[in-house]
């Protein structure tokens, strides 16, 4: 257990970054398995710009990999394309 003032503030800090990261990460896979799952090119054109910035704002926080994010962004893209 942690004895110093700032260490506790850490661990308070620290479990609200965590559940906040936790919900956004679930955020995006909904939406990226929502846009997967689309048939309507229309549809798709309008929620790939969306998916794109919780991606990019993702990789920005450090939650996913910068990598991770350009790959997943890529294969969305190239789905919609073939639609």
């Amino acid at each position: 257990m942690a004895n110093h003032q700032s260490a506790k503030k850490r661990i308070r800090q620290t479990e609200t970054r965590r559940l906040r990261n936790r919900y956004y990460h679930k955020t995006t896979r909904n939406a990226v398995r929502a846009l997967r799952s689309t048939t309507d090119k229309t549809a798709a054109e309008t929620l790939l710009p969306k998916v794109t910035a919780m991606l990019d704002k993702l990789a920005k926080r450090n939650v996913i990999h910068k990598n991770k994010a350009a790959n997943l962004k890529s294969s969305l893209q190239v789905q919609v394309n073939h639609l």
